[in-house]
């Protein structure tokens, strides 16, 4: 599904990513791990298409993303790609429901079709009864699930994670982990998940290393 070749990155004179090769196949779930300043983010931020690579490639299926002018890549992103990370990142003035929407309407679909499928996943994921709600009324395992609701809507993918329990205490951390297991038995959905919890990372199919911004060992 996703095929990555010798990916490379540097800011300054250091160079952060150092020729990583990886792929990820569709319905896997994925930890990255390793020491702070491994390169980890900066790995998930350019799969993401967030960040581009000094060199390498990158496809999805067919399509070399890092060929894609960034008009047709803000496209892509926002069809194909949902991101998880560790603080929410919810607007604090839209509701749970209004905060799912959003990448549906920017994905031009319909007011009362991105309504729709908001509140469907919402009710999957067991907030029927919060989605008037704003972030400031939700609990942590209440705002986190809601961000994994609003990476869902467009029905991505693959889902990028970024120390996505990190904020939260055990039995949310325990909650979130299921559900990303029950996700991917329900719509074969794909995780790529950067963490430092050692419990999530050794759920997960694979485990990829990372030191010093090349990948260690794969198991």
């Amino acid at each position: 599904m996703i095929s990555c070749k010798d990916i490379t990155k540097s800011f300054g004179d250091l160079k952060v990513l150092k020729g990583i090769d990886l792929i990820i196949s569709q319905g896997e779930i994925v930890s990255i791990v390793g020491p702070s300043g491994a390169g980890k983010t900066t790995l998930l931020q350019i799969l993401g298409t967030l960040d581009k690579p000094d060199s390498g490639e990158i496809r999805y299926e067919k399509i070399y993303i890092n060929r894609l002018k960034d008009k047709e890549l803000a496209l892509f992103r926002n069809k194909n790609i949902g991101f998880v990370f560790q603080f929410h990142q919810l607007l604090p003035e839209f509701t749970a429901l209004e905060n799912v929407m959003i990448p549906a309407l920017i994905g031009n679909i319909k007011q009362s079709e991105a309504e729709k499928k908001a509140k469907e996943i919402l009710n999957f994921l067991g907030l029927s009864g919060r989605i008037e709600h704003k972030p400031a009324a939700l609990s942590g395992g209440e705002k986190q699930r809601v961000a994994v609701a609003r990476a869902l809507v467009n029905k991505p993918s693959v889902i990028f994670a970024d120390e996505p329990s990190g904020s939260l205490d055990t039995q949310n951390k325990e909650e979130l982990h299921r559900l990303f297991f029950d996700l991917r038995k329900q719509f074969n959905q794909t995780f790529v998940i950067v963490t430092h919890d050692e419990n999530l990372a050794k759920l997960t199919d694979r485990i990829i290393y990372m030191k010093d911004g090349a990948i260690e060992t794969k198991n």
